[in-house]
């Protein structure tokens, strides 16, 4: 089992969040980031619509992007973040004035994990939100108990053989980066890499079966940009 050190830490990595805000909101919504523009923002908004959810808890939400192009299909969504700013920012900014708007609240996942949420969902989405390590292992664990009957959870995140790089492919703590952000970003926020099979293990532990695993595919390249699960409570 691999340690955190105070650079590699799940409180590290809401440090870097806060102090990186600014240019993340600026960078997800001037679409600089060509993999989330080619690919994986579509793979997940069609993924979420594919499972046909009548509510969702968008998980780590950011700035709100993903809540509200749920919104312009008549879902209802409730936007959760740790970061007061990327909150501030999703408030700011409304959706389709013909549409059913997004609710957002600041919450991080370990409160999440303690109860804080009194309501249930029929879909619970994390798109590149699940960076951290005992954060992440408890925010799942509490999933069974947030989802409707039949409701599921959908993950997105790097894709593990992809996003390895030439480090062993083992579970563990990785520096991060912000290589394809085009804005003035400070030190990145740390991450705690998982294999596929490490994926895998940690839904078991959670009490939630995997449903579908897909890789969606860079048009240009031909090779995976990200790691997409569907699974729903055991």
């Amino acid at each position: 089992m691999a340690h955190a050190s105070p650079r590699h830490s799940d409180a590290r990595v809401l440090e870097a969040w806060r102090e990186n805000a600014a240019p993340w909101t600026q960078t997800v919504r001037a679409q600089a980031i060509e993999s989330r523009r080619l690919v994986t923002d579509r793979a997940v908004v069609d993924a979420a619509l594919r499972l046909a959810p009548r509510s969702v808890l968008d998980l780590g939400c950011g700035e709100g992007w993903l809540s509200r192009a749920l919104c312009l299909h008549g879902i209802e969504v409730h936007g959760v973040d740790a970061i007061p700013d990327l909150i501030d920012a999703a408030r700011r900014l409304q959706g389709d004035a013909h549409a059913v708007q997004p609710r957002y609240d600041c919450l991080s996942y370990e409160a999440i994990a303690e109860g804080a949420l009194c309501a249930r969902y029929d879909l619970a989405i994390c798109n590149f939100s699940l960076l951290g390590d005992d954060s992440v292992a408890g925010l799942l664990g509490a999933m069974p108990a947030l989802l409707n009957p039949r409701g599921h959870v959908l993950i997105q995140t790097l894709h593990p053989p992809q996003a390895c790089g030439e480090a062993p492919y083992l579970d563990g703590w990785r520096d991060g980066s912000w290589a394809g952000c085009d804005a003035a970003f400070g030190e990145p926020a740390p991450w705690y890499f998982r294999t596929i099979g490490g994926w895998v293990a940690l839904l078991e532990r959670s009490g939630l079966r995997l449903r579908e695993l897909a890789e969606p595919v860079h048009p240009v390249s031909g090779r995976p940009v990200s790691l997409m699960l569907i699974a729903e409570a055991g």
